[in-house]
Formats: structure tokens, sequence, C-alpha cells
């Protein structure tokens, strides 16, 4: 069974940086796309970034250039850099690992809480 397991989220302020880390079990994170999405108080949930399994990326606009995403195979792990954060960046972020042919899996993790302070 496949797993995702985020870590990293906090409280920072204004400016501030955090890093978020996502490790999956099971043997098909390299052949993965992974994504980190955010569901802000109120909103629905959207997709802040993704990464293939040929490094290719794509970010939410309203993230752009002050978040990348990045991928370690050998450690089974997904990272969000998030820099300059602002409080509308404030929400639970999630962890997705998708895979859309066989062996499918649509796989979410339990969330990590980012609250960024005025």
């Amino acid at each position: 069974q496949v797993q995702v397991v985020e870590s990293g989220g906090g409280l920072v302020q204004a400016g501030g940086s955090l890093k978020l880390s996502c490790a999956a079990s099971g043997s098909i994170f390299g052949i993965s796309d992974m994504g980190w999405y955010r569901r802000a108080p109120g909103k629905e949930r959207e997709l802040v970034a993704r990464i293939t399994t040929a490094g290719n990326t794509n970010y939410a606009d309203s993230v752009k250039g002050r978040f990348t995403i990045s991928r370690d195979n050998a450690k089974n792990t997904v990272y969000l850099q998030m820099n300059s954060l602002t409080p509308e960046d404030t929400a639970v972020y999630y962890c997705n690992l998708n895979r859309g042919t066989w062996p499918k899996r649509d796989v979410w993790g339990q969330g990590t809480q980012v609250t960024v302070s005025s």
C-alpha cells in the first residue's frame, strides 16, 4: 500500500521561508508524478506545484518565483521550498502521488498546516 506523509509545516512570519517534505512508501515513487496542493480556510483545494517523473515542473501563478518543488527519487521524497511567504499562503498543504497508467495510483497525505502571520 502506497502512503505519503507530509512534514515541515508550521508558523512563520510574513517574508519568511519553510520547506515541506513528503515521504512516500512503496516502490512506485520514481514512476509517479508528485504534487503539492493546498486548501485555505473557506476555499477550494488548489494546485500549488507539480513535478513529473522527468523532472518537469509547473506552478500556480500565485507562487511562481517564490516556491520551488523538487524530488529525490533515491529518498522517495518530494520537497516544496517556500520563500517570501505571505498570509495568503496560509493553508493546509497536501502531498499527492499520482500515476495515471498501470499501476494506477492517486494517493493523498493527511496534510500539514502552514500559517503565515503578518
